[in-house]
């Protein structure tokens, strides 16, 4: 198990030195500025690549996170043809460069989504949250989507409705930023009217259209990936259940069950994030782990604490509702397994994600959940799990 670090290029409010400090060697980072659908040319790696090297810390970039999949190949629609060879392309510059670990998602029109993102925690710190009342208010008083009532409890509808009568329009504005905030880089950033036509384009595509077209994408892309010996890796669904009225397909042990099945081949991997599935009640996070634990390419290890009506919020990571004694031991047993075996080049990163914003993270505007010393007293205590497990 490598220690990785998610930085977000020459924008990031993290620098270089301060990732070094941390201990972690492994960036994991992507060339945000490219928009989706689009080649990624060698000489934009090599840039990228010769910025982290060049700073002499020891760093070097490992994991793609994310090379993202354009929306007309999760509708099916259309110049698909065109769209999946520039993904190849774009995975075979990344092998010249010699780049084998990428991370990428199948979530519709957004990523992951929360509705608020500085909900207090003890001592003045806040952290990421998913409120289901205020998701159902944005769903069925802002958005208008009036399907979303058989999607909800009726109490959690109810107390949507208080929300949104007591809500000011700043209130409404700052839940809107809150569900934009998705993937750092991503390129879609919609008002309300600009969601409800992203939206639309969906008309017609469930849970059995939407796998299809997944499938269609894993059997263009990932022959090429195991020709090119990289790992490509979904991340599951942020939250793990349906929302705004989208499929969510990469939720639960059974969609990953299907993945790994839908195309056969060691290059059709998982990230394995232990607060994505851990949102999801029904998903024991060290059982998947270990179900598909020679098809894990590339790890997120973070905790979400779980409540009964649907919220989650992001924990300290020794804290929430996932063993992550359990886990971890399950994910080291895979990477001494590997490295026994002598397999060179097939051990995987792991990187601390989502970490609460702590002291000095509260003033510097950090992107939404990836503050430096949130992330650094997680990416110590599991460090610190780590090397207790290795000696035990």
């Amino acid at each position: 198990m490598i220690e990785g670090w998610r930085w977000f290029g020459p924008v990031d409010k993290v620098t270089l030195p301060e990732v070094a400090q941390t201990g972690a060697r492994a960036i994991v980072t992507a060339l945000h500025d490219i928009p989706y659908g689009e080649v990624w040319p060698v000489a934009a790696i090599r840039e990228r690549q010769a910025m982290i090297a060049d700073a002499g810390l020891g760093l070097e970039w490992r994991v793609v996170e994310s090379l993202p999949v354009h929306e007309d190949i999760k509708r099916g629609t259309g110049d698909l043809a065109a769209l999946f060879a520039n993904y190849r392309q774009s995975l075979a510059n990344l092998a010249e460069c010699g780049i084998k670990a990428v991370c990428y998602n199948f979530m519709p029109v957004l990523d992951w989504t929360r509705t608020t993102l500085n909900a207090p925690v003890r001592g003045g710190a806040t952290a990421l949250r998913f409120d289901a009342v205020r998701m159902a208010a944005f769903e069925l008083h802002m958005l208008g989507r009036d399907a979303a009532a058989d999607d909800y409890p009726p109490e959690v509808i109810a107390r949507a409705g208080e929300w949104f009568d007591a809500s000011s329009e700043a209130d409404r504005e700052t839940l809107l930023t809150s569900i934009m905030a998705g993937l750092p880089g991503a390129f879609d950033r919609y008002s309300i009217d600009g969601l409800r036509e992203a939206l639309a384009r969906y008309d017609g595509i469930g849970r059995q259209e939407l796998r299809a077209a997944y499938k269609r994408f894993l059997e263009e892309v990932i022959p090429t990936a195991e020709e090119l010996g990289i790992g490509m890796c979904v991340h599951p669904d942020d939250p793990p259940r349906d929302i705004l009225g989208l499929p969510r397909i990469v939720s639960d042990a059974e969609d990953i069950a299907w993945i790994m099945d839908a195309v056969d081949m060691r290059a059709n991997g998982l990230t394995l994030c232990s607060g994505s599935l851990g949102a999801n009640p029904a998903n024991d996070v060290p059982t998947i782990a270990a179900d598909h634990a020679n098809r894990i390419h590339f790890a997120h290890l973070r905790n979400v604490s779980r409540e009964p009506d649907g919220s989650f919020q992001e924990a300290a990571h020794l804290v929430g509702d996932t063993n992550m004694v359990v886990l971890i031991r399950v994910l080291l047993a895979e990477s001494e397994r590997r490295m026994s075996q002598g397999r060179a080049g097939t051990d995987f990163v792991w990187r601390p994600d989502h970490g609460h914003e702590i002291g000095p993270d509260l003033t510097r505007d950090a992107h939404p959940g990836y503050p430096l010393i949130g992330r650094l007293r997680g990416l110590a205590e599991l460090r610190g799990v780590i090397a207790g497990l290795r000696v035990s």
